[in-house]
């Protein structure tokens, strides 16, 4: 219907079109002023010709033009002229899809609701806010009815419907707001919308419109860069890294955004949030100046598996701050990111040769070696002559048995042969082990003038120490000797068993870390036993700095790691210390070794031996429980561990908790048994046990039995007699202290091995075993492992698979983790069986 309004006043009326078809002909109804003629005319009636106006076409227009001139109003209202009408069906929609953000009040703050219009355009003619089948359009010559294409538009509709596109929910409050919106799931829809439907409707034509609200509107990015200042010095400098994207022509770094978003929304960045990520979905960032970009994950993920411990960092401005020691992760980058990459060209070579080390150049092995390498004994040689090639320390970690002395021996030759031994390899070793050092190195390397530090008469030696090739001193003399020691400089400073420093707040760490030296290595089968400290001080030793310092190291990495079995971080472990550590087992490379069988015998206490068991364990468990409230599980150690000691003892033999006791030992019992059996095979057997007392007990039953035994503690002074006793065959029982022979003895006579009672470190029980179980070996080898049932003994075997789990968490990138030793820890281990 034509709309009319009419208002009055004073000096007249206002007559007005209201619909826009009205308007031909440049023609403009303004305000008229009332002639006389129709001073008389009610507004009422004008009033009823407004209302009643009909739709201007052919039909209609006389009654309209008629009532006009019966009132005398066609000198003042234009009398409508005649129009033609056209009914159309030609025209093409263009679908028009308009993209925007808002934010509305929700149910407890305010939420940003992402919206799509969409509209249909017909010849100019929006269908926005239009329900009726048709558009209307006044032309000069007419009136052009446009009839819409439903088919068109719902095969539109139907394609943002495949896109995911719906209406809001009925509680939503984009419904009560914006009706007729539509909208996707979440952000990754619309992240992948616009990364791949939006160009799609592009393409097929439509009109896209985008307010600049909208969040999903991102800015291309031009390029990824790695911008590296290579910082003057030598391979132990440092280097600023900074990456980061173009955009527009702009630099703009990623790392401290990244880091930003990590610490706001840590559960999207975890291991397995990142791994559940497609490389083609998008992250979403905001740089500083307000641009939004859209990062494919494939190229963030290579950034946080890299570098992904720095994100935890107090401080992380647009460049971080990286030791040259940590060149191997700009090849991980180079690999992974695609990035372009602005300097450090030295830098960058150094790090593809420090990720690919297990691919390093061989060397040629010392002509004045006096012995055949075997195959993965070269390869660590090669390996130790790469990391002083380029001024890196690291950790030998092979099994016990696999000659890392012999290997080491190479290497030292190898730096003779070379002419680069201009001043000595010191060794430092277990007093136990200094024989060993000097019979290998006149065995395998006669070359090497070596100087054994030790002895009273030690101190007339030290002005010798340049002109020597190879310095052996024990970690006991370090404290005495620093200063005699710290007189000269070493090529080479190796730690044998390096587990010795393991607290790196030792006399002997502290002083190892004082002596000046070029070159630094570790030698240990047993670079974690207990916890991951010990690992940070062997490299604080090698390499300060590679891990940072103790406090970042247990909050970044151990803390995590032990705790909380942090499987991401004990991952950027084991991948940070690849380059510097090589392990190899003997399973995978001692083919040749015998089998092993692993024996645990189970024994039962009863009687006299489990009632003074279970006494102790209760009186035990209410002291540990006071201690511990009144003073702490920190302050608590000494009683903690006195209390466990009065119970391993107990099942040892009550003998050990009060010499005069006359209760009888089930285990003492079985081992006696045992012996009387192996014997009878013709068997050679090594008893391990952690109490010396408890060795004594045991020998003085053998003498009753008549069966002859040599012995080893640390109270022996000549070690090498009761081994040459046992290695000829002259006895077939060795009582062994596991402390003073757990390392440095070649027992391969050996077949069988007891371990009397267990130990929380199965490191420990390990290099025991492999006194006997050790190249060299032709015979398969029995481990026996007596086990007290029902007591703090089981529980021990439990630990000691979780301390093993925690070594091989570095040693091993695959495997698992097991919580530290806590409270709830003790409770089990008091526990009653």
């Amino acid at each position: 219907m034509l709309g009319w309004q009419m208002s009055g006043g004073e000096k007249g009326v206002q007559i007005l079109p209201t619909d826009p078809m009205y308007y031909m002909d440049d023609l403009v109804v303004g305000e008229l002023a009332v002639p006389e003629a129709l001073a008389g005319v009610p507004s009422a009636a004008l009033m009823d010709i407004v209302e009643q106006a009909p739709v201007l076409i052919a039909e209609q227009r006389g009654g309209v033009a008629g009532r006009l001139l019966e009132l005398g109003l066609d000198e003042f209202v234009p009398v409508p002229a005649t129009m033609a009408v056209r009914e159309r069906h030609d025209v093409v929609p263009v679908p028009r899809l308009v993209l925007d953000s808002q934010d509305v009040p929700g149910r407890r703050d305010w939420v940003v609701c992402d919206l799509a219009f969409l509209s249909f355009d017909y010849d100019g003619m929006s269908t926005d806010g239009v329900a009726e089948p048709v558009l209307r359009i006044a032309r000069e010559d007419g009136v052009d009815v446009i009839v819409r294409d439903r088919k068109a538009e719902a095969e539109a509709g139907n394609m943002l419907a495949a896109l995911g596109f719906m209406p809001a929910p009925a509680n939503s409050p984009m419904r009560e707001y914006w009706p007729d919106a539509l909208s996707l799931p979440d952000e990754t829809a619309w992240l992948a919308f616009v990364r791949d439907g939006l160009p799609r409707l592009r393409e097929a034509g439509w009109s896209i419109e985008i307010d600049p609200d909208f969040r999903y509107d991102f800015a291309h990015v031009d390029e990824w860069y790695a911008d590296l200042d290579e910082r003057e010095g030598d391979g132990n400098g440092w280097f600023d890294l900074e990456l980061g994207i173009i955009v527009g022509g702009a630099r703009h770094p990623l790392l401290p955004l990244l880091v930003d978003m990590i610490r706001k929304t840590p559960l999207e960045f975890g291991i397995d949030a990142l791994a559940a990520r497609a490389d083609t979905d998008d992250l979403p960032l905001t740089l500083s100046d307000g641009t939004r970009v859209a990062l494919p994950w494939g190229r963030v993920k290579p950034i946080l598996a890299t570098l992904g411990e720095l994100y935890f960092g107090d401080r992380v401005g647009a460049k971080i701050q990286l030791p040259a020691l940590d060149a191997a992760r700009l090849a991980e980058l180079e690999r992974a990111a695609r990035l372009r990459w602005l300097g450090g060209e030295r830098l960058r070579e150094l790090g593809r040769k420090l990720h690919d080390f297990d691919g390093i150049r061989p060397v040629d092995v010392p002509a004045g070696l006096t012995a055949q390498l075997r195959p993965y004994q070269r390869a660590g040689l090669d390996w130790m002559q790469f990391l002083r090639e380029y001024g890196f320390g690291g950790i030998l970690a092979d099994d016990m048995g696999l000659g890392k002395t012999i290997q080491t021996l190479a290497h030292i030759l190898a730096e003779k042969e070379a002419g680069r031994l201009d001043a000595p390899a010191l060794v430092v070793a277990p007093t136990s082990l200094m024989g060993n050092w000097q019979a290998e190195a006149t065995r395998f390397a006669p070359g090497l003038r070596v100087l054994l530090l030790h002895g009273k008469d030690r101190k007339a030696s030290f002005d010798l120490v340049g002109d020597a090739d190879l310095v052996l001193t024990t970690y006991a003399l370090l404290g005495r000797d620093e200063p005699a020691l710290r007189r000269h400089r070493y090529h080479l400073l190796i730690l044998d068993e390096a587990q010795y420093i393991k607290n790196s707040r030792s006399k002997a760490a502290q002083t190892v870390r004082l002596l000046d030296a070029r070159h630094r290595l570790c030698l240990t089968g047993t670079p974690v036993q207990n916890h991951l400290g010990e690992l940070w001080s062997q490299f604080h030793f090698l390499m300060p700095g590679l891990l940072g310092d103790d406090k970042q190291f247990n909050t970044v990495f151990r803390k995590p790691i032990e705790q909380r079995g942090d499987v991401q971080r004990k991952n950027l472990l084991a991948r940070r210390v690849k380059p510097f550590m090589l392990r190899r087992t003997k399973d995978k490379v001692a083919t040749e070794l015998p089998p092993k069988t692993e024996i645990v015998l189970p024994i039962e206490l009863d009687g006299a031996q489990r009632d003074l068991y279970e006494t102790v364990r209760v009186a035990m468990d209410r002291k540990v429980r006071d201690a511990i409230d009144a003073k702490g599980l920190a302050r608590s150690q000494i009683i903690i561990l006195d209390a466990l000691l009065k119970l391993r003892q107990v099942c040892c033999d009550p003998r050990l908790l009060d010499a005069a006791a006359r209760v009888g030992s089930a285990k003492l019992d079985t081992l006696l048994e045992l012996l009387d059996t192996l014997l009878s095979e013709g068997r050679s057997v090594l008893v391990f046990s952690q109490f010396t007392s408890m060795l004594a007990l045991i020998g003085a039953a053998l003498d009753a039995r008549g069966i002859t035994f040599v012995q080893l503690t640390g109270d022996t002074a000549d070690r090498d007699a009761p081994v040459g006793a046992f290695q000829r065959g002259d006895v077939s029982v060795f009582l062994v202290s596991l402390k003073a022979g757990g390392v440095g003895l070649n027992l391969t006579a050996a077949d069988t091995v007891i371990h009397y009672d267990p130990w929380w470190n199965p490191a420990s029980e390990n290099q025991a075993t492999d006194r006997a179980w050790r190249i060299g070996q032709d015979q398969p080898v029995f481990v026996y492992k007596l086990i007290a049932q029902g007591t703090l003994e089981e529980k021990i075997q439990d630990m000691q698979r979780r301390k093993g789990e925690l070594a091989n968490a570095v040693l091993d990138a695959e495997g698992g983790l097991a919580a530290a030793i806590g409270r709830d820890d003790l409770q089990v281990l008091f526990a009653q069986p």
